[in-house]
C-alpha cells in the first residue's frame, strides 16, 4: 500500500489511517464464507488464522485462566501441547509492552484444532457463557485491520484471501465497535469524520438506464 493512501487522523495516539479501510470490503459472515487462497486457487478454511497470532501478555494470562474450558474443545495433540511460544517480544503497541506468538499445528493456529470451524477461544466463550473480550486476542478481532505505532492500516495478507474479494461491509464498519472498545470513543469519532470525507470523495455511480428500442 503506498503512502499516498494514508490520510491524517485527529487523535491523541493514531495520526494516520489508510483511506482504504473505508472502501475495501469483507465477507459479512466469516464463518459462512468458504475461504480460498486467491493465488493458489485452493480452499483453506480459516485461512487468516493459519500463521497463528501475536498475543499480549495480559491476553495470554486471560487465556490460560480459561484453560479448562478451551482445552476441553481441542484435539488431544493441541490440548496437551504448549499453546504459546516462549520468546517474549518487546512491542510498545501492546498494552503490556510485550507479546508472544500462538503455536501452530497442521497448517493453522493451534486454537483451530477442534471439531468445528473458527477459534476455540471464541467457541468456548459462547458455549460456556463468558465474555471473550480481553481474552480472544485483539489482533484477531480487528483483522484484517491492524495498527503500528501511530498508523491504522490493512494487514498485508488481506488480499490473499477470497473474503477480500466479495461484496460486504467496509473493513471499518466491521471493526468500528472493536476500535471503540479497545481505544475509546474518541478514536471512532475521529475515524467517522475521516470516513465521511473519504466517501464524499468517491466517484458517484450513475444509475443504469435501460435503453428502449425506437419505433
Amino acid at each position: 500500500m503506498s503512502i499516498e493512501d494514508y490520510v491524517p487522523l485527529a487523535h491523541a495516539r493514531f495520526k494516520h489511517v489508510s483511506a482504504s479501510i473505508f472502501t475495501r470490503k469483507l465477507a459479512p459472515d466469516c464463518m459462512a464464507h468458504r475461504c480460498t487462497m486467491v493465488d493458489e486457487h485452493r480452499e483453506k478454511l480459516d485461512a487468516c488464522c493459519q500463521y497463528g497470532c501475536d498475543v499480549d501478555l495480559g491476553e495470554r494470562a486471560a487465556i490460560l485462566a480459561k484453560r479448562d474450558d478451551i482445552r476441553a474443545l481441542l484435539r488431544p495433540e493441541a490440548r496437551d501441547a504448549e499453546w504459546f511460544g516462549t520468546e517474549e517480544e518487546v512491542d510498545p503497541d501492546y498494552p503490556s509492552g510485550k507479546c508472544v506468538r500462538t503455536q501452530t499445528l497442521d497448517g493453522g493456529c493451534l486454537f483451530l484444532a477442534h471439531d468445528k470451524r473458527g477459534c476455540a477461544i471464541h467457541r468456548a466463550s459462547l458455549e460456556r457463557g463468558w465474555d471473550f473480550r480481553g481474552i480472544k486476542p485483539a489482533i484477531c478481532r480487528l483483522f484484517p485491520l491492524t495498527y503500528d505505532r501511530e498508523w491504522i492500516e490493512i494487514a498485508e495478507e488481506y488480499a490473499e484471501y477470497s473474503c477480500a474479494h466479495v461484496e460486504g461491509p467496509s473493513l471499518y464498519r466491521l471493526t468500528r465497535d472493536i476500535f471503540a472498545e479497545l481505544f475509546g470513543e474518541e478514536l471512532v469519532i475521529a475515524l467517522d469524520h475521516v470516513e465521511r470525507q473519504v466517501l464524499a470523495d468517491q466517484p458517484k455511480k450513475l444509475p443504469v438506464v435501460k435503453a428502449t428500442a425506437s419505433v
